[in-house]
């Protein structure tokens, strides 16, 4: 998660635990514990119908989306639409999550208000998804894994592009990249789990140099538009190549 997009929620059995224990980020998704709202009460909502929309035009059009989909499908995970994406009320300070309990994405539909928001959020969600199917993530007990994923997720779905940065105001040089997906690493973690800050930069620096350096699906760091398209035409033929083998 980044402070804007949530990191993977507990599995089922860990709801209902003493508010001295963690939640590991449940009260993030208030909705999450609702019973589900009638299609028609969905409907007259702007915020459900706009969110819906904006889904559609990410997994229709986005390159990073479209890459993550297509190679958790050849991972063995098929990602459909009405059933792994959840459009929901979240808490002020998310934008979006990962329930690794229901292998669903939550998109936080009171706070997602644009397009290029929404491609940004469906990327780094479906990077921890993609995560969570190709390896045996441990989200709950094990910090280092969280940890993994979240760098990944920072620094493969745009979070940390020249432009999103200067949009946040913040500027650099040299190791600027690096810096940006450290921090909001960081950040993810401690919205989530109640952790010290120490044991979450400690964790994160432990296997910053591995987890930076694993770009998979991508094979490069898309750091545009342009980039993550020139990405998925390399995983195409990457595809095709391995099918005549």
């Amino acid at each position: 998660m980044e402070p804007g997009e949530a990191a993977p929620s507990p599995a089922a059995e860990e709801k209902g635990r003493g508010e001295e224990d963690d939640d590991f980020g449940y009260r993030l998704f208030p909705d999450r514990n609702k019973k589900p709202q009638s299609f028609l009460v969905r409907s007259l909502f702007t915020f459900h119908n706009r969110c819906q929309l904006m889904l559609r035009m990410t997994l229709d059009t986005n390159p990073y989306a479209q890459l993550l989909l297509e190679a958790m499908k050849q991972s063995g995970c098929t990602v459909f639409n009405d059933r792994h994406f959840s459009c929901e009320n979240c808490d002020g300070c998310v934008s979006g999550g990962f329930d690794s309990a229901t292998s669903q994405i939550v998109l936080c539909q009171n706070n997602i208000r644009h397009q290029s928001h929404m491609n940004r959020v469906v990327t780094h969600e479906l990077i921890h998804a993609f995560d969570h199917c190709r390896a045996h993530v441990d989200w709950f007990k094990n910090v280092k894994h969280l940890a993994c994923s979240e760098i990944r997720a920072a620094n493969l779905s745009g979070d940390c592009t020249l432009m999103n940065e200067i949009a946040r105001f913040k500027f650099g040089l040299k190791g600027h990249h690096q810096t940006c997906v450290r921090d909001r690493a960081i950040r993810s973690i401690l919205a989530v789990r109640k952790i010290s800050k120490e044991m979450a930069e400690k964790a994160v620096d432990e296997v910053f140099d591995a987890c930076f350096n694993d770009l998979e699906p991508f094979g490069r760091i898309p750091h545009s538009k342009t980039d993550a398209k020139r990405a998925y035409r390399d995983f195409q033929n990457r595809d095709r190549y391995n099918a005549n083998l």
